[in-house]
């Protein structure tokens, strides 16, 4: 019974069956499909943009394309939520099937496909989310490409564990794909975006004298080219910087710059019945303006008018898209209207978001659009920081120089490519805004890792340089300290001899610290400063060198008395006439000073008083010492600087402006002497100076001011510091001792100085050892070998100059001399017309080369005119000899200006003097005479109709 009454166990109940893709699933999965399948299609479309653009180096994305990126955002975004909610059922059916392969590639495909589109949804940067760090961007676009590839590839593995593929359904989608996007690409080829072109010449018309044109020939909308704020919203801290620099501020709204362009258009109004002669001026200044065609308005509103405040905007720099010559300044360059991503332009605010997120998701378009290569070069710069003034402007000449950034730095040894320079940096700074662009920390979304900080930086757009005038008249210090700050270490001050008698050749202590000689009663001095350029790529000062204030201010005082002044200032907060100034004293026609920076009357200097980069300048101060002195003589230099002089603020201010511009002192230099017989001692500390340092910028500084004249004096000074700098175990002494032979003519003397010079450790300079032989070769007539030297500066490559960037190829002068040289070794070839010929061949290919660096260089269009000729091309020779009569200064007409102006300007004519003797006692010099301001009053300015 027990046995019968044994139940036989339940049998398990039977799972139901779930399929994998139910039939909502299903529905999902189709609009997954199709949002693939349209997604696909639309990223082969833009892989195929991009991989054009790299194999040509070429832009191709146009409207339509931001469109389909646009389309591409939204295709990603709708399809991110069907896709998870698909794979999360899919997985609850599918996670214990038998087949344990397919379920993994699953998840692999589940986890590939979330981070292709997070990935994404990184790269498009919503607010709250921006990726800002370059190298977690790169990733995720990295991710964001190599992943599509990695989903196909599981996809087609988790497939074939379930239904067959429908490959020509995919084959079909494929096909039609790529029948549309080859078509695609293939009109975008037609019409690539290509920025290194020049504008059409028909556009000049609207521009001349400018040298500027417009990509189309047509004028471009004034909202294309202010749009500032729309910068703004991505590029704060560039935005900053660029707010308050002197770029935005070069137009109607700086108010120097406003009196001097009103005299401009009125002049040219009145002369030739149009202000067309002021585009000279607009087409840096005031660009917003004069590409929109507002400025030709002879009634233009420079104040109220909306571009009138716009000056240098962001669009204004960015936009210009090729640099169109070797540069010549005076704004030659190419601009075009931009193309902006959709919505641009809207005022809808989720349009203007929309655009954002076009703009951050992709921005190559908007980089490359706004950041091309040439903006990295100093070239660039040069369009507006290199001048030359045109018949249209001062009806005079059809060319005039006028200030030179560009090829002052160009023949720097700071630029590297100077051969013949007195220093070098330990590296070549190869643009201008490695100095006037210095790295700031920013979370700006163009800011970069430049160094291996890992710190986000990008370049200041506040452009440090020295206007202190513009940010002082806008009432901003904290501006101002930055220019002052940049300032900081550009020059530096040596008192660094006395001399007996006053004169240059008297009896010299030097260098002067700690030991200083004792000062006797009545007897006269010659006090020896020197000033040094130390960072600068360009002379001191540059730019408005006419209306810059510079000057050196000297104060002697003895017992708690001045006893000795020089660049004391007066009624008006006007400097002394009679001080030293390191500028340019600019002549018009007439004689008369370019007193207002009135460009259309610039004519000729008087002097040239700049200091070159890596050089120096020697200032003499002649001093007595009181008859009554019983207590120390100390002696103090400032160099000063002022943006503007008081004559002009008065032109911009009125006539009773006092000039209350920042004085900045770049540098300065102290000493105390005892006077003998007392018993007052003279205590100072030692300079911070190398000492041969200081012997060779005293040499340096008295071996620029020439060889005319009583200047042999200064020669033979500059030589006896050289000779000091050798001593000290210095390779600079003997080879600049070469330099001083070479102008003497003492060429064997020369060749001695350059073969020790070889033999210090370190020797001299391999190139300017090669360029000083050459030069001595050349004049002894050893023309081969001079020949071989001046190409060896040029061609030669080795480790120094690669681990300095240093490039001598492009030293100009060097290059001149090199054709000179091959020119004159043709002439002895008169027997030989084949071998004349290649030597006039070789000369005129070096003259060319010069050319393509400078196309306004005078001995570059002299010899080339003597060459055809020779060749017999007389048509060549003509054109050559056209463009050196163009380049040629009027000698004649220039000498007559200096001596009307030397004539009626004591001052000036002193200045102007080859050896410059500052008299530290001169009867009535300002603030002479127990501290006070002397009644003497500035000189008051010329009326405007005065040229």
């Amino acid at each position: 019974m027990a046995e019968n009454q044994a139940q036989t166990p339940n049998p398990s109940p039977r799972r139901k069956y779930v399929r994998a893709v139910g039939p909502r699933l299903r529905i999902l999965l189709y609009v997954v499909f199709a949002l693939v399948a349209l997604l696909g299609a639309n990223s082969v479309y833009l892989l195929s943009i991009t991989v054009l653009e790299k194999v040509t180096g070429y832009l191709y994305q146009n409207y339509f394309y931001q469109m389909m990126f646009l389309a591409h955002l939204v295709l990603g975004l709708l399809l991110l939520l069907p896709f998870i909610i698909f794979a999360i059922g899919h997985i609850k059916n599918s996670y214990n099937r038998p087949n344990r392969r397919a379920v993994r590639v699953g998840y692999a495909l589940f986890a590939v496909s979330l981070i292709l589109l997070f990935s994404g949804v990184a790269l498009m940067r919503v607010e709250g989310f921006e990726i800002k760090n370059p190298n977690l961007r790169s990733l995720s676009y990295w991710a964001h490409v190599i992943t599509p590839l990695l989903a196909v590839w599981l996809y087609i593995l988790h497939r074939l564990a379930g239904p067959r593929i429908k490959w020509k359904v995919g084959l079909g989608w494929a096909a039609a794909v790529g029948v549309v996007v080859v078509a695609m690409v293939l009109l975008h080829a037609q019409d690539p975006r290509k920025w290194n072109a020049r504008g059409p010449k028909e556009g000049t018309k609207y521009f001349e004298p400018s040298l500027a044109r417009t990509a189309t020939g047509n004028f471009i909308p004034a909202r294309t080219m202010m749009m500032d704020d729309y910068c703004l919203k991505c590029h704060k801290d560039a935005y900053a910087g660029w707010f308050h620099s002197a770029h935005h501020f070069s137009s109607f709204n700086n108010k120097p710059y406003l009196f001097s362009v009103r005299e401009t258009r009125k002049v040219a109004l009145e002369r030739d019945g149009d202000v067309k002669a002021a585009r000279w001026c607009a087409g840096c200044h005031d660009v917003v303006p004069f590409f929109s065609g507002a400025f030709d308005d002879p009634k233009f509103d420079d104040v109220h008018h909306p571009t009138s405040q716009a000056g240098i905007t962001c669009t204004g720099c960015h936009s210009i898209t090729h640099v169109d010559s070797p540069p010549k300044g005076n704004a030659d360059y190419t601009i075009e209207e931009p193309i902006h991503y959709p919505f641009a332009f809207s005022t809808n605010a989720f349009l203007q978001f929309v655009n954002q997120q076009l703009v951050k998701a992709k921005p190559e378009f908007h980089k490359k659009t706004f950041l091309k290569p040439h903006h990295k070069s100093a070239e660039f710069c040069a369009t507006c920081h290199k001048v030359s003034i045109p018949f249209a402007l001062n009806h005079y000449k059809e060319w005039l120089r006028g200030q030179n950034h560009y090829d002052t730095y160009l023949l720097s040894g700071v630029s590297g490519h100077n051969a013949r320079s007195f220093y070098y940096p330990p590296k070549a700074q190869l643009n201008c805004a490695g100095c006037h662009m210095p790295l700031q920390t920013s979370d700006d979304f163009g800011a970069r890792f430049f160094s291996t900080n890992n710190v986000l930086e990008i370049h200041n757009h506040l452009f440090p340089a020295a206007n202190t005038g513009i940010a002082y008249l806008r009432e901003q210090p904290q501006i101002v300290k930055a220019h002052e700050e940049f300032l900081k270490g550009d020059l530096r001050a040596d008192i660094f001899a006395i001399k007996e008698g006053g004169t240059v050749d008297g009896k010299m202590y030097a260098p002067l610290r700690p030991k200083v000689p004792a000062l006797k009663r009545g007897q006269k001095y010659l006090i020896e400063t020197v000033l040094r350029t130390m960072k600068l790529g360009h002379p001191f000062t540059q730019g408005t060198a006419d209306s810059n204030e510079v000057w050196t201010d000297a104060k002697v005082t003895s017992g708690g008395k001045t006893v000795g002044r020089s660049g004391g200032m007066a009624e008006f907060n006007a400097v002394d006439p009679w001080s030293h100034f390191l500028n340019v004293y600019m002549l018009d026609r007439n004689g008369n000073r370019i007193d207002r920076r009135n460009p259309q009357d610039i004519f000729t200097p008087l002097y040239n008083h700049q200091i070159p980069p890596g050089a120096a300048q020697v200032v003499h101060y002649e001093f007595t010492v009181p008859e009554d002195a019983k207590d120390q003589v100390t002696v103090e230099v400032k160099l000063q600087y002022r943006k503007f002089d008081t004559t002009y603020m008065q032109y911009v201010m009125g006539k009773s402006y006092t000039n209350d511009l920042p004085i900045t002192t770049i540098c300065a230099d102290k000493i105390t002497f005892p006077i003998e017989g007392s018993s007052v001692t003279a205590a100072n500390e030692n300079s911070s100076i190398d000492l041969w340092q200081r012997w060779n910028d005293y040499g340096i500084g008295l071996f620029l001011e020439g060889t005319s004249g009583s200047e042999k004096g200064e020669l033979i000074q500059a030589e006896l510091a050289f000779q000091e700098v050798e001593k000290l175990g210095r390779a600079d002494g003997p080879l600049n001792l070469a330099r001083v032979y070479l102008k003497e003519g003492r060429l064997n003397d020369a060749v001695e100085a350059l073969d020790r010079a070889v033999k210090f450790n370190p020797p001299a300079p391999r190139w300017t050892v090669a360029w000083l032989t050459g030069m001595v070769n050349k004049q002894n007539g050893y023309l081969d070998d001079a020949i071989k030297q001046f190409r060896s500066v040029l061609e030669d490559r080795y480790p120094e100059l690669d681990k300095r960037d240093f490039d001598f190829s492009k030293d100009y002068e060097v290059i001149n001399e090199l054709g000179q040289t091959y020119f004159e070794r043709s002439k002895l070839e008169r027997g030989d017309k084949a071998k004349q010929t290649n030597f006039l061949q070789k000369a005129m290919d070096r003259f060319n080369d010069t050319l393509a660096l400078d196309s306004e260089n005078l001995t570059a269009h002299y010899h080339p005119a003597l060459i055809y000729a020779q060749l017999g091309d007389k048509k060549k020779a003509d054109e050559h000899r056209m463009l050196h009569e163009r380049y040629r200064p009027d000698d004649n007409a220039r000498d007559q200006a200096i001596a009307i102006q030397r004539a009626k300007n004591p001052a000036a004519d002193h200045a102007a003097q080859s050896i410059v003797i500052y008299d530290l006692q001169r009867a009535g010099a300002y603030e002479l005479g127990g501290g006070q301001k002397t009644a003497e009053k500035s000189p008051k300015p010329e009326k405007l109709a005065g040229n």
